[in-house]
């Protein structure tokens, strides 16, 4: 009985240890390189609101459309404020969906959340960096009646979810200096998504500057800057927005 509450006793301390290695690791996440304040006085083409998620709007400008956001792994959401400004700009609503430890798949259906506290909003996109990219996928795959559009920053979708006879707009977008992202899996995914989904490589682009915290671990040295990839990707997914209908 003695050997066996040992037993049970160590495995309780290493399961412990392993949750606040996790924890740790999982809260070492990116911050925006800029002033998040700053920022929203100095731009008077859009209104920004932080509450539970982050509410882009555009001023002057009636919004018909929406497009949730789902961060990279382990990227404060806060550091896509500049895109989706951008995006914004342009006559949509962008929601930047803040995630438990910075991490989508822990709660990969956020966008059911959004989709019901905007009900002003008919025509839904849904797009995502990274991991966010990937848990936008899987959750448009099992809601495809309720999303219109899908958009992929340096990601894919997973295997399982295979778009090809799907009535779909599909953006997917990456740099062509990324070190981060298994690049062949994002070309890849030609094989799973509809046969007129956009691919285009952003020349001298890298992972991390489809956000703004600087530069990520392990990634590529850009050879663009963060604002013209940015603005790059902006244009792009206004065009694929422009497309989707009610």
């Amino acid at each position: 009985m003695k050997k066996t509450r040992k037993i049970l006793a160590t495995i309780v301390a290493v399961l412990v240890v392993m949750a606040i290695v996790f924890l740790i690791w999982a809260n070492q996440s990116y911050k925006p390189n800029f002033n998040v304040e700053d920022f929203i006085k100095s731009n008077n083409k859009i209104t920004i609101q932080i509450d539970k998620n982050i509410v882009i709007n555009p001023k002057d400008k009636k919004v018909e459309k929406g497009f949730i956001f789902y961060p990279g792994g382990k990227v404060d959401p806060k550091a896509y404020i500049p895109l989706a400004s951008k995006i914004a700009e342009k006559g949509y609503r962008v929601v930047i969906t803040p995630m438990p430890l910075n991490l989508a798949i822990f709660n990969k259906n956020k966008a059911e959340e959004v989709i019901k506290e905007n009900k002003d909003i008919k025509v839904w996109a849904i797009g995502g960096h990274s991991l966010g990219g990937v848990m936008a996928a899987d959750y448009t795959y099992n809601n495809i009646n309720k999303i219109k559009g899908l958009v992929l920053l340096a990601s894919y979708p997973q295997d399982k979810n295979n778009f090809k006879d799907k009535d779909i707009k599909v953006l997917s977008l990456w740099g062509s200096e990324d070190k981060v992202a298994k690049l062949d899996k994002v070309k890849g995914a030609k094989n799973i998504l509809p046969s007129d989904a956009v691919f285009y490589e952003i020349k001298g682009g890298n992972h991390g500057q489809f956000g703004s915290y600087g530069k990520q671990k392990g990634d590529g040295d850009a050879k663009t800057t963060e604002e013209e990839q940015q603005n790059t990707s902006a244009e792009y997914i206004a065009n694929i927005m422009d497309k989707i209908n009610k």
